[in-house]
């Protein structure tokens, strides 16, 4: 994310785009940004849909496009999905799955080691809330929960934290998307 280096913090610990910085580099100052963004409707748009409105509608370079979307989202008051109060980034993929509790524990921590380097270091074995967790690269976390539910599946979910970049929170959460493919033969 670009940022200012004299812009002071931007919120959450997070630094801010600094207003000469976005206009040499986009040619419109914050305000005229924002002007746009508000008569776009932009408060009520998701991250990547802001983002995503000013790549195709306003031509700006994608990398500018979301420092622009992070200030936008600063100035407004807007919270970023994931957002954790100590300012990092959570995302949380979950599936319902055919099988018992433990089952599905055992099952899902051996086919989800591969996407976290490993096994799990800390287990707990609970038989209706079986958890794992797993810490990855750069300090972040990830944690297989699984829930018994009434009937025959129960809910898997895998929770990523301690996302330090909002631009980590799009790619996580199609990683974790594809990793749940490993557990395609439990669906339905």
């Amino acid at each position: 994310m670009p940022v200012g280096s004299s812009a002071g913090d931007g919120g959450a610990g997070e630094p801010r785009l600094s207003d000469a910085r976005l206009g040499s580099g986009t040619g419109r100052s914050a305000a005229e940004w924002f002007t746009l963004l508000d008569a776009a409707g932009a408060t009520r748009l998701s991250h990547e849909q802001i983002a995503r409105l000013l790549v195709d509608e306003f031509e700006v370079v994608p990398w500018w496009a979301e420092g622009i979307t992070v200030r936008y989202e600063q100035e407004r008051g807007v919270e970023p999905p994931g957002r954790q109060p100590d300012g990092s980034y959570a995302v949380t993929v979950g599936r319902s799955l055919r099988g018992g509790a433990l089952e599905l524990f055992d099952l899902a921590v051996d086919r989800f080691a591969r996407y976290a380097g490993g096994r799990p270091e800390t287990v707990v074995r609970s038989a209706t809330r079986p958890t794992a967790d797993w810490t990855l690269a750069h300090g972040e976390t990830l944690r297989l929960r699984v829930v018994s539910t009434d009937g025959p599946k129960c809910s898997v979910s895998l929770v990523q934290g301690d996302l330090r970049l909002p631009e980590r929170v799009q790619p996580v959460k199609e990683g974790l998307t594809r990793a749940f493919g490993v557990m395609t033969d439990r669906q339905n």
